[in-house]
Parts: structure tokens; sequence; C-alpha cells
């Protein structure tokens, strides 16, 4: 190694620390300069496990990261291979051994990109370590691995066979790592992965780690698992009568999961299961047992989601009396399954529910106000009735000096069981008001209280709950309210009963300020996702005193610099679209979602806001950008266009820029949303579309309806949009739409099946059409009388709705007096008039 390389790397690196722009800003020029030289990589890497500080063994990796990622010609392929080999063997050691999480990260990070440079030429051959770090690499870098599945299969395969059981046991915990980050990879390769982890159940050895991944892969397949239920169940109910109480624990979860996927399916195993649960149910011991006992209740609650009522009521008396001894027991963990079961029988079952409010509710409170710091217990406590400003609402913690006296350390070594049953029952309380409503009134205040008391708790899980409570209470008690509908705009807002808006004032502003100083980026989202769901469902009244403070959070969001997106380790340098979307995807597509419902509730008078978001949502979609970035970016345009309507006119040009690349993606998620969303942009565009318009649009659209029987679902989902788009293009002019080629393609691509959504505008054009010219209907009919059957069958979900239902019944009598007799002897028959 170049020592002389390595001080004068590491003294650059640490003047980028430094608070002081001039010495940032010369630091940053010299790291570009020296950079260029091959040589950089290994002292880079040398840096980043060998340097004292945390903050520049981070920098260095995130350095050697661009170094690897730099262009197609990656300068790591420069490197010797045989420093390349000790590079990686080290580099999988220390991403298992470094303290600093931030680190970590970074290492799983330089990993996902040397996997993407490597895999694909059939190299990193080390196959134990490299399977156990696909869990770390899969955090945070999963849209980037995404590519690359194909080459990281083999080495999971060959793991789940490998003669070593600690290398088979490294694969099954990567095959549950992947069920969680990359779930239709996953899906895809069943019938691979499910005989492979069947078969490594019946190992002792490998019995633990093999359903763990089952648990995690099962709960994902829906209809795929009908072919596997008897062997699973078959060697589950072995299992139960033979494996270690640890293995139960995680078989039963498994069960679960086969419950969850299997719906109505699993009824045939549900009695027989319930009854070999019952023992577990009554165990009393500690640690194993208990654990044992609290899957087995949270296991139950799955049986009564997916069989019939009918079936599960006669254990629902005996389940829920269990519950209400656990809730009382000593046993954090014990106390949060129960929580977690009431939830679920409220959501199934709430009329019998109700009369066990008033001992169950008592028992969310008293959790909520436990102290985490165990055996020296607080309780919150909140005065003032905030009618006024000489009685604000207070919420005030007891023994807070006694929590101020203790070191940081030992505050945050909290018990984490405590902790962790709190944020559960604030979670499920929302829940349990949302399904018994008016008989949860009682206990409202007391609980809103509480939960709001809980706003700014030092718990990020915590916080989350109880925020998103807060949510629903609003929702539910508006609800309750019977209000006038809402009307979109910022004028003449429909006000709100008096104890929604009081809710509402008291919580709002908190949540907000406590935006202002979140840390986590989940809790961020969770603040967007449920104030984006509050918004459409209570309308503009809800953001109307906290409209300028919202889009202040949003552009925050959007523009990375929310305090949940600000690195204090990372310099003043604008990171590279790669490691944004890696980092902040999920919390900026949750404000996107907050914006479009803005849109929505606003329509018209979002026009003067939305400049301001336009440019900053746009920058979410290119080339570097993931996949999934780009398609929440595009699917955001498409609610917003819905929600503003003719008010979209004034962006029309620049929205119109970015779907005209968007069309033509490589990922067909990301062409789906852009379909839809052009076909709302013409719809709501006040404007004159002129025929070469539409020509750009079909011509761009017509691969859409190229889909074979191999193709993805994605596919077929963008050839759904694509059929929408077609339609709403008709409805806007059809003089601009070559009507005798472009109906043959629309109608050949029916029916719509997996966005069923856009068989709305679909109908709507169809009867358009008719009025234009009945011929362009009748032409096709022996193609439409199939799709009109299949919507109007009353046993089947409605797809086209109340208007478009009347409006076929309609077009049914009128084609029947055209065409007489071609509809008397069809399942049709039964509509005409």
């Amino acid at each position: 190694m170049n020592q002389q390389l390595f001080n004068h790397l590491y003294d650059l690196l640490k003047k980028t620390t430094v608070p002081d722009t001039a010495t940032l800003k010369d630091a940053t020029a010299q790291l570009q300069q020296v950079l260029v030289n091959p040589e950089c990589i290994p002292v880079l890497f040398e840096l980043s496990v060998v340097s004292p500080e945390s903050t520049i063994r981070q920098l260095a990796a995130v350095e050697l990261r661009k170094q690897v990622n730099s262009d197609e010609k990656s300068p790591w392929l420069k490197v010797p291979v045989e420093h390349r080999a000790a590079i990686k063997k080290r580099l999988l050691e220390h991403l298992l051994t470094e303290q600093e999480s931030i680190v970590r990260h970074s290492f799983a990070r330089v990993i996902s990109a040397i996997a993407s440079v490597e895999l694909p030429q059939g190299q990193w051959p080390e196959l134990l370590p490299f399977v156990q770090t696909i869990c770390v690499v899969m955090e945070g870098c999963s849209e980037f691995i995404r590519p690359h599945m194909n080459q990281v299969w083999p080495f999971v395969d060959n793991g789940l066979k490998d003669p070593d059981a600690s290398v088979r046991k490294a694969a099954c915990t990567a095959v549950g790592c992947i069920t969680e980050w990359l779930d239709e990879e996953c899906i895809e390769r069943h019938a691979i992965l499910i005989p492979g982890l069947l078969q490594l159940t019946a190992d002792p050895i490998t019995q633990a780690s093999a359903c763990t991944a089952l648990d995690g892969l099962l709960e994902l397949l829906g209809d795929i698992i009908d072919s596997y239920l008897p062997l699973l169940m078959t060697t589950f109910a072995q299992l139960l009568n033979t494996a270690p109480n640890k293995v139960r624990a995680v078989v039963i979860g498994a069960i679960g999961s086969t419950a969850h996927a299997s719906k109505e399916k699993f009824l045939p195993y549900f009695k027989e299961t319930i009854v070999q649960l019952a023992p577990f149910l009554k165990l009393e011991g500690e640690g194993e047992e208990e654990e044992l006992r609290g899957i087995a209740m949270d296991a139950c609650g799955t049986f009564a989601e997916a069989v019939p009522k009918e079936e599960f009521l006669p254990f629902y008396e005996d389940l829920m009396a269990n519950a209400y001894q656990s809730v009382q027991s000593q046993s954090a963990r014990l106390r949060e399954c129960s929580f977690l079961f009431f939830g679920v029988m409220a959501g199934m079952f709430p009329e019998k529910f109700i009369p066990y409010l008033p001992n169950v509710i008592p028992a969310f409170l008293q959790s909520l106000k436990l102290d985490e710091l165990g055996d020296n217990a607080t309780f919150i406590e909140t005065k003032g009735q905030g009618d006024s400003s000489d009685t604000p609402i207070q919420i005030i913690e007891s023994k807070i000096d006694e929590i101020e006296d203790m070191d940081a350390e030992a505050l945050l070594k909290v018990n984490s069981a405590i902790a962790i049953e709190k944020e559960i029952a604030a979670d499920v309380i929302g829940g349990i008001f949302a399904n018994t409503r008016e008989h949860f009134l009682p206990y409202l205040e007391d609980t809103a209280l509480v939960l709001q008391g809980l706003i700014s708790h030092y718990y990020e899980g915590i916080r989350k709950s109880a925020i998103q409570s807060i949510f629903t209470f609003i929702v539910t008690l508006n609800e309750l309210s019977n209000p006038d509908p809402w009307v979109a705009g910022a004028q003449n807002v429909v006000p709100l009963n008096d104890n929604v808006a009081k809710l509402i004032s008291h919580t709002m502003p908190e949540i907000l300020e406590a935006f202002d100083m979140e840390d986590d980026k989940s809790v961020a989202a969770a603040i967007c996702q449920a104030l984006a769901d509050a918004t459409t469902k209570v309308g503009p009244a809800l953001i109307k005193d906290s409209f300028d403070a919202i889009c202040a959070m949003c552009l925050k969001i959007l523009s990375g610099k929310s305090m949940a997106q600000v690195d204090p380790d990372q310099g003043e340098e604008e990171e590279s679209a790669e490691e944004l979307a890696e980092m902040d995807s999920f919390l900026i597509g949750a404000c996107e979602d907050l914006v479009s419902s803005l849109a929505s509730v606003l329509g018209r008078d979002f026009v003067t806001p939305f400049a301001n978001f336009l440019p900053l949502i746009s920058q979410y979609y290119g080339p570097k950008r993931a996949a999934g970035d780009r398609s929440s970016a595009i699917g955001s345009f498409g609610e917003i266009i819905t929600g503003m309507k003719g008010g979209i006119t004034v962006y029309t040009a620049a929205i119109r820029q970015v779907l005209m690349q968007a069309v033509q993606d490589t990922e067909a998620e990301v062409r789906s949303n852009a379909a839809f969303a052009l076909g709302v942009l013409v719809e709501n565009s006040d404007i004159a579309w002129t025929k070469e318009d539409f020509e750009g649009f079909l011509f761009r659209l017509r691969p859409y309806f190229q889909v074979g029987e191999g193709g993805s679902k994605a596919d077929f989902n963008a050839r759904d949009n694509a059929a929408g788009a077609v339609s709403r293009m008709i409805l806007t002019n059809a003089s601009l739409v070559p009507l005798e080629s472009v109906l043959p393609v629309l109608f050949g691509a029916l029916p719509l099946q997996h966005d069923p959504l856009e068989n709305r505008p679909l109908f709507r054009a169809i009867f358009a059409l008719f009025t234009l010219n009945p011929n362009y209907i009748l032409t096709y009919i022996d193609t439409l009388l199939p799709v009109f059957t299949r919507v109007l069958d009353p046993n089947a979900p409605d797809e086209i709705g109340d208007e478009n239902r009347a409006g076929l019944i309609a077009l049914l009598g009128q084609i029947n007096a055209l065409l007489p007799g071609k509809l008397q002897s069809s399942p049709l028959a039964p509509f005409l008039s």
C-alpha cells in the first residue's frame, strides 16, 4: 500500500469534517484530483477499516463506493485480482464486526457496488461470507441489487444444498432477508425455494433457520400457496409434536403466514391446528415458554382473519379470556401480543368486542403510561382542559428529575420490551376506536391526551404509532359527526364539528413541530402517510390552518433537507442520485403521496403552491434514479393531475416533457404510471390538442399492447393503463384518434383485469363512440359482449361504478334494437328491459 497516499487521503478526509467552508471546498477539490488514481481504491479501503475515527471510516467507505461505481469501466477492475480478493474478504469480515451502524451501512453499499460489477462476470466466489452478508447488503441497497438477482440466486441455491451446515443456515437467513426487501423476486422462485427449505426442516441443525425463511416467504405467496398446503401443514404438524420450544415458536409463525396467504383455503386445517396450539396458550413459564405462548396468540389472530367468521366464533370467548389474562400478566411480551389480538378481534367482531371495552381500554392506558426504565416506574399525567390559554393542556411525566439525572447511555438502554409493548398499544388503539365507533367515545379524551404526550417520545416506534393513531382518531371522530361531503378548494371550506376541530387544533401543531426535530426516516414517512390519508378523508378543513407548515415540511423532504435526511457526517457536497434514492426513497414517496392529497382537496387552488413542487418531484425521474423512485414520481404526477383537474393546464407542457420520457422507460411499473398520468393529463388540460400530439402519444403507447403470455404482472398492468389512456384521448377528442387502427388494438386488450379501475374511462369512451357512430361498437360486438357480461356479473366486484353500469344497461337496449335477437339468448338478456 502507498503509505504517502494513505496519509494524504487521511488528511483530506479529515479536512472535509472541519466546519469551515473554505477548508471544505479546498479539501473537496483536492480529493477530486487525487481520486482519479486507481491506487486510491486499496488506500480508501484501508482508511475505511483502520481509521480510529468512525467519521473517517464512513467517509472513506463512501468515496470507495463512488470509485467502484464511477462509470461503466469501473476503476475497481483495474485493481490487481489478488488485491481485490483480499479487499473483498476483509470487507466482508469488517461488515460483520464494525460497531458503528453508519459505517456498516456504508460497507454494505460498497459490497453492493462491487457485486454490481463482479456478479455479472461470475466472480466473488467466497460462498459462505457472501451469503452471510446478503442480509446486510439488502437493507438500503435492495433497489440496486435487484437487477443483479439472477447472479445472486445461484449462490443462495447452492448454499441451501451445501454440505456445510453453517452455509445452509446462512442461505436460509439470506432467503429471509430477500423476502423482506425483494418480495416479487422471491415469489417467482417459489418452486425452488419452498422444496429446498422444507427439506431443511427435517435437519435439527437447520430447522429453525429454514422455518424462519419459510415464515417470510409463505406470507407473500397468495394463491400460489394452494398446491403446497398439504405438504406444509403435514410438515408443520410433525414439527409441533417433535421440535424443541424454540423451533416450535418459529413453526407457529410459519403456520400463521400460511393461513395469511391461503385465506379461506386454510379452513380444512383450522380446527385441528387451533386444538394443537391450545396447550401453548396455557404455558406459564418465562423465556421460551413465554415467547411460544405469545406467538400462538398471534397465530390465532391470523386464523380469525383467514377463515370464515362463523368457523372462528366457537373459539372466540375462550381466546378472549386467554388474551385478557395475558394482558394482566407481568410479561411485556404477552401484553403486547394481547393488544395485537384485541386489535384483530375488534376489527373482525366489533359488536362482540364492544362489551370488553370497559376492561380492555384501562389495560391499554396503563401500558401507554408505563415508563420504560423498568422498576423505577413513572407515569404520564395530563393537566389542563385546553379550553383557553389559561388552562392549556400539559403533559407531565412524573419523576422527571430522576430521568434527567441519568446519563445518556443509561437512558438509551431502556427496557426495550416495554417500549415495544407501548408501541403496539399506541398503534392498535387507533384501530379499536375506528372499529367500535361511538362505543369508544367515553375513553376518547383520556386516550387522546396520553397519545399526545407520546408525540415526542424518544423511542421512534412509539412516536410513530402515537401519531398514526391520532390521525385515525381525527378521521373516525369526523366520520361519527356525520359531516357534509367536503368540496375541493381553499375557499368556502366545509366547517368541522367542534370536537373534531378541537382535536385537530390540539394535536396538529405539535405533530408538525415534532417533524422539524424528527431524525428518523420511518417516523417522518409515517407522518406524511397518515396526514395524506386523513387529508383525503377529512378534506381541506384538516389542513386549513396548517397548510403553509405542511408545504414547508414537504419542500424540505423533497429537497433532501429535512432533519431525518441530513447526515451530520456527510459533507455539504450534493449527494449523487443513487445515494439519495437509496437513503430516502421511502420518505420521498410518502411525501409525494402527501402532495398528491393536497392537490386532491384543494383542486385548482393548488395551482400556485404546485409551482414549488413540480421541479422537486421531476428531479426524481431520471436515468440514474432507482426504478422505485422513478415510478413514485410519475405516479404522483398522475394523482396530482387528477386532483387539480383543469388547474394543471399551466404546467401541462412541463409535465408532458417528463411523461414523454417516462412512457418509454425500461421498467414496466414506471411505464404503467406514465400511461395513466398521460391519459389524465390529456383529459384534464384545457388546451387544444392537435392530431400530431395524439399521434405522438399513440406511437409511444402502441408497444404497451404487445404483451405475450409470459409477460409480467407489471406489463399487463401497464397495458390496462395504456387502454385507459387511449380511452381518455377518445373522450377528449375522438376526431384526433385514427379509430380504424386504434379500436382493434384497444378492444383486443379486453377485459382489463390487472387495473380494473381503468374500465371506467373505457366504458365512458364506448358510450361516446356509440353516440358518435354505433358502428364503432357494433363492428366489435362479438369481442365486447363477453366484456359486458363480465362487468355486469352481480357476483363479481364492481369495476365500472353505478353511473357506468346504468349507462351500459341503457346501451344494451340500444344494441338490442339495432341487432334484434343478438342478446336474447346471451347472459345479458336479463338486463334488457
